[in-house]
């Protein structure tokens, strides 16, 4: 068995046709019930079927494992079909809490509260859940998307107002007592971006079902547990490596994030990925409109650009640390159908774009294969996803193990100044204010008596002082 791999007759929660072992008393978890319980597509995300309140109202949630809170619109909105309405809901609390979260795009602003929900395609049973009604939000709900609220799926550390708010997995594990671990296939390869139509997928929860991978499993550590944060070693074009250093791959984190639509790089990274494509492909001009995102490609519906275009390659650390192994997306995952012009012409977008804090493995990638997000034994696995497929032709690759002998010990940086830090920095600073401030009213107020008496040269006047320039 190659390193950094499992077999299907290795993996401890496999069982036969589909089930996999619990911890749960009741006996097994059913994962064929929960195979093709998701709807949508990489350009407006992909959602599952949920029952939330007494008596119950369905909604359909996006999953996200790039965030940390459950979240429902809480009141209509031209940009959604349905809504969670708590004064219709008997068992509905509320904590009286209010919650912002803001995205890479996007923001909302609600209030906390308690629900049981059923999942009609999930783990059996009634939760409660904690759920944030959404009342005002920014470009969070946009038109065509056929979803009503968020499940946030990464550690408790991003969820908002503070980590003491149990997410909605972790919630889960606790009272359905399943195995600390899901995964995750998203079946839109090759297909129209917000197209008319729906693909499949599936969220299985508590474990890993037999029938959506093929061949081996490969694990890579999660580095910190707030988002899925992995270790990128390198990347290649072609065949051809980029030879950047490994810490710009993870300038300033990579995370595995099903919620953001493409592959998003570090612009440095960005900038060497479009130069060696454009170097590599058999395209000799071509528009920096397309790279950048403003402009489409289109071709005639009868030819497939994608023969155009390298494969592109992400080197990711193996549990064994001296070696690694790499996955890799044809272009039929990166340059992606989003427009039909008449009766001729298709037109497709670039389904990779810069950032200013991240190397982001989107739905762009993870919609080439089966993902395993194991909490248990912290690691991120992959594996070649059956439905990564375009006119019957495989479109994603697992290969390994590679040695690390040619990359730093470690690509990603000692401190890690994310979210709950930054926190703490903050109040620290708050206070350091506050303490000045304090000082500067005390002798603001101290009787002139004991004040230095100034003469003529040394008197300070209003346009030197600190006061003024502290508020100015």
């Amino acid at each position: 068995l190659r390193p950094g791999s499992v077999s299907r007759q290795q993996d401890p929660l496999a069982g036969e046709d589909g089930l996999a072992l619990a911890s749960d008393p009741v006996g097994t978890l059913n994962f064929l019930a929960m195979v093709e319980n998701l709807q949508g597509d990489s350009g407006r995300g992909y959602y599952l079927e949920m029952l939330i309140g007494t008596p119950p109202q369905a909604l359909n949630i996006l999953v996200d494992t790039g965030s940390s809170n459950f979240a429902v619109a809480g009141v209509p909105d031209p940009d959604v079909t349905s809504y969670f309405n708590t004064e219709l809901s008997s068992t509905y609390k509320s904590q009286g809490i209010d919650v912002t979260v803001k995205y890479s795009q996007g923001s909302w602003t609600g209030v906390l509260g308690t629900d049981v929900i059923t999942m009609p395609k999930g783990i059996d049973g009634s939760y409660v859940i904690n759920i944030a009604t959404i009342l005002e939000s920014e470009n969070f709900f946009l038109p065509g998307v056929k979803w009503h609220g968020i499940l946030g799926l990464a550690y408790d550390a991003l969820a908002k107002p503070s980590s003491s708010v149990e997410t909605f997995f972790d919630s889960l594990v606790r009272q359905a007592k399943i195995p600390n671990i899901f995964s995750l296939q998203m079946c839109g390869a090759g297909l129209p971006v917000s197209g008319s139509g729906t693909n499949g997928g599936s969220l299985i929860l508590g474990g890993i079902e037999p029938s959506l991978y093929k061949g081996d499993i490969w694990y890579t550590p999660i580095k910190e547990e707030w988002y899925y944060q992995v270790e990128i070693l390198k990347l290649e074009v072609g065949g051809l490596n980029l030879e950047l250093d490994c810490r710009e791959y993870n300038a300033d984190k990579a995370i595995v994030d099903s919620g953001t639509t493409l592959l998003r790089l570090p612009q440095k990274v960005f900038s060497a990925v479009v130069q060696a494509i454009a170097r590599t492909s058999l395209i000799q001009e071509f528009s920096s409109g397309f790279w950048t995102g403003s402009q489409l490609a289109c071709w005639d519906k009868t030819e497939r650009p994608w023969s155009l275009f390298p494969k592109l390659s992400i080197y990711l650390r193996d549990e064994n640390a001296s070696r690694s192994f790499r996955i890799s997306i044809l272009p039929q995952l990166y340059i992606q159908p989003i427009l039909g012009i008449g009766e001729n012409l298709q037109c497709y977008r670039f389904g990779i774009s810069s950032s200013t804090n991240a190397l982001v493995i989107g739905a762009t990638v993870m919609e080439g294969f089966y993902v395993i997000f194991d909490r248990a034994q912290r690691r991120v696995g992959f594996a070649v996803s059956p439905c990564a497929e375009v006119d019957g032709a495989p479109v994603s690759e697992i290969e390994g193990p590679f040695t690390t002998a040619d990359v730093a010990s470690n690509c990603v940086s000692s401190v890690s100044f994310h979210e709950p830090v930054l926190w703490i920095a903050s109040y620290a600073l708050m206070s350091l204010c506050g303490i000045i401030l304090l000082v500067l009213i005390v002798l603001l107020l101290i009787p002139p008596r004991c004040q230095h008496r100034y003469t003529d040269n040394d008197v300070v006047n209003d346009e030197s002082s600190l006061v003024r320039h502290r508020w100015k």
